[in-house]
This record gives C-alpha cells, sequence and structure tokens, in this order.
C-alpha cells in the first residue's frame, strides 16, 4: 500500500517529503544535545572557616613547584643617604656675646683640635672676672672672720650663735667663689692662670674660640666685625673629618630580619658609576616609623679619598647570603592580606591550604622564606590570586 501511494506521487511531492524528514531529524539532534550537561573544568572552591582544603584548580593558569633550598649568595639593596660620621662632626656656636676680631680659618680649611678658630671681644670675660676677683676677695674675709671668731669662741669671749653665724658666711662665700671661678674656666680661661696670685693673673676680654677635633671646616657663617651671641643655635662653624663617613638608610620590616650589626655592605652613588665603595653596618634601629614603616639602618663608609660627599643619595648593597643554603619561592607564590602573608601549599589531591608564612626579599623576582615551609613541600607559585579570590568571592 505504501508502495503504491510512493510510485503514484508526482516529484515536487518527493522533494516536500525530503524536506520535512530533514528538518525532523534535525530538530531531534538539537534536543538532545540540550538535555546533556555541558563540559566543564573542575572549579576551585573556597575553603571554610576551619581551613579545609580547597580543591585542586585545574586551570592552566596555575603552577605549583617543590620548595627547595637555595645556597647562593643574595644582596638586599636599600636606599639612603650620606651623612657625617658619628662623634666625627662638631657645629661649633659661641658661648658668649661678644665683636669677632678675628676669623683664623676659611672654608674648606684643614684643622686640628685644639687650633683656634676665631677671637671674641666679648665683656662678659671682663664681668665674670671682675666678679671672680671679689668673691675672692669676700672669701678671703670670710676666712678670717671664721677664724677669728673660733679663737673667740674657744676662750668663751664669743657665743655659740656668733661662730655658727661666721661659720656660715665661709660656706656662703666658698661657693660664690667656687662659681665665679666655673664661669671663667667655661670661658676657655687656663686654670693655671687663676692658680696665680691676683697681682699676677693676666686675664683679657678676648676669647678664642678653638676647635672640639680635627677635621676640614665644611661650614663658615661668620666675618670680622660681626656680633655673635651665646646662644647654642647660632652655629659659626661646622668642622668635621669626612675620612670617615656613614650611611643612612631605610629597611622595610619585612626585610629586617636579614640585616644585622656588622654586616658586609657596598656604597653605591650616581656620581661615580661602576664604582662601590666598602662599608660595615654599625647599627639597626630600634623605632619603626609610622609614616613610612621603615627602620634606620647605619654603616660606617671609610672615605679617604673624599669623593663622597655628605648629603649624596646613595644605595646600600647588603650581603645577606650565608655559609648556610636557605629556602626561597617566587615572590609571586607570596599574598598579603592584613599585614601577614601566606602562600597555598599543595596537598596531595585534596587541594591546597593556605599556610602562613614569614619572608624577606632578596631580589625582585625571589622571597626568602625564613618560617613556615619546608623543604619538598609544593606550593602554588603561579595564580595563587585566582584562588585567593575564590576565597573572597565564594562557592
Amino acid at each position: 500500500m505504501k508502495d503504491r501511494l510512493l510510485s503514484s506521487c508526482p516529484g515536487s511531492a518527493w522533494s516536500f517529503l525530503a524536506i520535512v524528514t530533514s528538518v525532523i531529524v534535525l530538530s531531534l539532534s538539537a534536543c538532545g544535545q540540550h538535555d546533556q550537561p555541558p563540559h566543564s573544568q573542575t572549579a576551585a572552591h573556597p575553603s571554610d572557616k576551619n581551613g579545609a582544603a580547597l580543591p585542586i584548580e585545574s586551570s592552566p593558569r596555575v603552577e605549583t613547584a617543590v620548595v627547595e633550598f637555595n645556597s647562593s649568595r643574595q644582596g638586599l639593596t636599600l636606599s639612603g643617604k650620606i651623612a657625617y660620621g658619628e662623634d666625627k662632626y662638631s657645629r661649633v656656636s659661641s658661648p658668649l656675646q661678644g665683636r669677632v676680631v678675628e676669623v683664623r680659618v676659611h672654608l674648606g680649611g684643614r684643622v686640628k683640635a685644639g687650633d683656634v678658630l676665631l677671637v671674641v671681644d666679648s665683656p662678659d670675660i671682663a664681668q665674670a672676672y671682675s666678679k671672680y676677683v671679689r668673691e675672692d676677695s669676700d672669701l678671703q674675709y670670710a676666712t678670717r672672720a671664721y677664724e677669728l671668731a673660733n679663737d673667740l669662741y674657744e676662750d668663751k669671749a664669743l657665743a655659740l650663735k656668733d661662730l655658727k653665724q661666721a661659720e656660715n658666711e665661709l660656706v656662703k662665700a666658698r661657693a660664690e667663689f667656687r662659681l665665679a671661678k666655673e664661669r671663667l674656666l667655661s670661658f676657655r680661661i687656663a686654670p693655671k692662670e687663676l692658680n696665680k696670685p691676683l697681682d699676677k693673673q693676666q686675664i683679657t676680654s678676648r676669647f678664642e674660640m678653638k676647635s672640639p677635633l680635627s677635621g676640614i671646616v665644611v661650614e663658615r657663617t661668620v666675618t670680622p666685625g660681626q656680633s655673635v651671641t651665646g646662644d647654642p643655635d647660632h652655629v659659626l662653624f661646622t668642622v668635621a673629618d669626612l675620612d670617615v663617613l656613614q650611611v643612612v638608610a631605610d629597611v622595610y620590616e619585612h626585610d629586617l630580619a636579614l640585616v644585622r650589626e656588622g654586616q658586609f655592605a657596598m656604597v653605591l652613588v650616581e656620581a661615580y658609576p661602576g664604582m662601590s665603595f666598602p662599608a660595615k653596618v654599625t647599627s639597626v634601629g630600634d623605632v619603626v616609623d609610622p609614616a613610612t614603616r621603615t627602620i634606620k639602618v647605619r654603616a660606617r663608609v671609610d672615605n679617604q679619598t673624599h669623593k663622597l660627599k655628605p648629603e649624596m643619595f646613595a644605595r646600600l648593597q647588603l650581603d645577606v647570603g650565608d655559609a648556610r643554603p636557605f629556602l626561597t619561592v617566587p615572590r609571586e607564590a607570596v599574598l598579603e592580606v592584613d599585614g601577614k602573608q601566606f602562600v597555598y601549599v599543595v596537598e596531595s589531591d585534596r587541594g591546597y591550604r593556605k599556610r602562613e608564612v614569614k619572608i624577606a626579599a632578596i631580589s625582585p623576582d625571589q622571597t626568602r622564606v625564613i618560617e613556615g615551609l619546608k623543604q619538598g613541600e609544593r606550593i602554588v607559585t603561579k595564580g595563587a590570586v585566582l584562588i585567593k579570590g575564590q576565597e573572597v568571592l565564594g562557592p
């Protein structure tokens, strides 16, 4: 029957049936594909609050590596500047008022400790010496009065209270004389001159201001005829020993473990490309700057050639390597949250586990692990931020 119907259909009917059949087949195929679940890679889910491991990330953007020891010598570069050495410079000011009558040194001149820098004519010296002479006279009078009172008291010709009064006057005279003498000594009056009898002492109003140390006059702010004050903030000269300088640099908190006193270092400055100056760390600060979160590091550097100048910008390169090998990981593997550093450790097929670590940077792309990892552990070295993002976003 079917064959007779088909054979009886004209050619146009055959074409229509073929088209209908094709549409039905395509529709059935599309429906079958829609019912199948789409193929996708297994996505990592966030760890729970109890620290459960994250599933293994199948994305090719996540790479892992085994933590290994590194015995190569590494360097740490700190930014800083050149400064005068501690106890190697002095800012000299006048201890009294007066007029400058002579300046004996010039800017850039070399001086020795005890050399006269300038001469000041000061009325303060004349007034101090006048008081000294007066107190010396009062002391001699009080001494004789006490001796006389003591003799009278022993002869029972003087009351005890009068003897005590003479004794008090003597004590007061001695104190006043001592203050007057110390005032003169502060003006650099020679003690041997004051020990002479008054009629042989040669005290003038001229004050010679001397250099407290040997070095070079790197600053001078005084000229002959200028008036000076006794203000210690009014600096007239700065004398510095430029043979020894120091570098004051800043180290960040996370690099502090790599810096220690006695450490060898090299100093680099832009003025001399390709040249380095040997240095040695002398101190590591105990206070963190709250604004920059850095600690001051000071290193002593010899400057016999005087090529280094105070206030130059400098780079302090520290040799942080030692004979013991240490663990290193790529800097990209370490993430930071709330001031703490952590990595993702691979736990076989169970997934990743976040672990806190203590680190110190040794190069732009490598980090030294101080605490938190062991040799042979596998960690995420690339794509850790993807896993961290899943922690924040949730499943």
